[in-house]
């Protein structure tokens, strides 16, 4: 009895430990992170961790939070002046992609209100392009007389099937060629890459694959909404001239209005948007 009295009052042990071994942790990590955490080695910077960006410098923050505000007193320009806008606050050394981002009134649950294409830009895009083209016969003599940079059929479809290869950045196709390419949809689909007629990538038969290869190699640009209702596209580089510039952007900004879908009501283009690769954006009023 004097035993259990002593005893009374005091926490249980859970779990009795044997000579020698290592004490157990007594408090539990809270959640994964905290998990995921401990595991990190403890030399790691916070910072340095995998899917976290090193924390910005804070004379890097200055000018960003500077053209924010400047932005924002600026406020919706008209494309003239946006683009010496957006070529005074340019501030990263390399040639940065002048890029138009178009908010639309679409529902994207509505398959007939998805818009896809592209648009063939009078001063082209600033970079080359890779342009791989799958068709057979006397196709492929046509395509690479007009500047194709791969060409192919079977072998073509072969080797991005079982070598996941994919150095190009546009993909036409013959209609005599679909039936086969339709194979490659998982692979090149979730790349943006897989030929599709909406977009222009798929050439009918008979058609003149010389005018297709030639307007892709030239800098055509495909577009398509996002789920958000949202299009994306680069128009240029900032070292194009203020005209060259502005004549592709307005191109661009028209094709997307012609494509406007029958079902939709109310405003069509919400907002303009224009921006570098590294710049903050610029309301557009065109």
């Amino acid at each position: 009895m004097a035993k259990s009295k002593s005893t009374e009052g005091k926490p249980q042990e859970a779990v009795s430990q044997k000579p020698g071994a290592a004490p157990e942790q007594a408090v539990a990590l809270p959640n994964a992170a905290a998990a995921a955490q401990a595991e990190l080695p403890s030399g790691n910077k916070r910072g340095r961790q995998p899917g976290h960006p090193p924390r910005r410098g804070k004379k890097l923050r200055s000018i960003l939070a500077a053209q924010k505000n400047r932005m924002a007193k600026e406020g919706t320009q008209t494309l003239k002046k946006a683009i010496t806008l957006l070529k005074q606050v340019k501030r990263a050394k390399f040639n940065e992609t002048v890029e138009v981002h178009m908010s639309l009134g679409v529902d994207t649950t509505q398959a007939d209100q998805l818009i896809r294409g592209s648009v063939a830009l009078p001063h082209g895009i600033g970079k080359s392009v890779r342009v791989a083209i799958f068709c057979q016969g006397e196709v492929q003599n046509v395509a690479k007389k007009a500047g194709a940079d791969v060409v192919g059929g079977d072998e073509l479809i072969k080797r991005v099937q079982d070598e996941n290869w994919m150095d190009f950045d546009v993909a036409l196709a013959t209609q005599d060629m679909m039936a086969k390419v339709i194979r490659l949809g998982k692979v090149l689909g979730p790349r943006g890459l897989m030929p599709t007629p909406k977009a222009g990538t798929v050439i009918p038969n008979g058609g003149d694959v010389t005018a297709v290869v030639k307007d892709f190699k030239a800098g055509k640009v495909e577009y398509r909404t996002d789920k958000g209702g949202n299009i994306h596209a680069g128009v240029g580089k900032m070292d194009f001239e203020d005209d060259k510039l502005a004549e592709n952007i307005t191109v661009f900004v028209n094709q997307i209005r012609n494509a406007k879908p029958t079902g939709v009501k109310g405003n069509y283009v919400l907002s303009i948007t224009l921006a570098g690769t590294m710049t903050p954006g610029i309301a557009v009023s065109i």
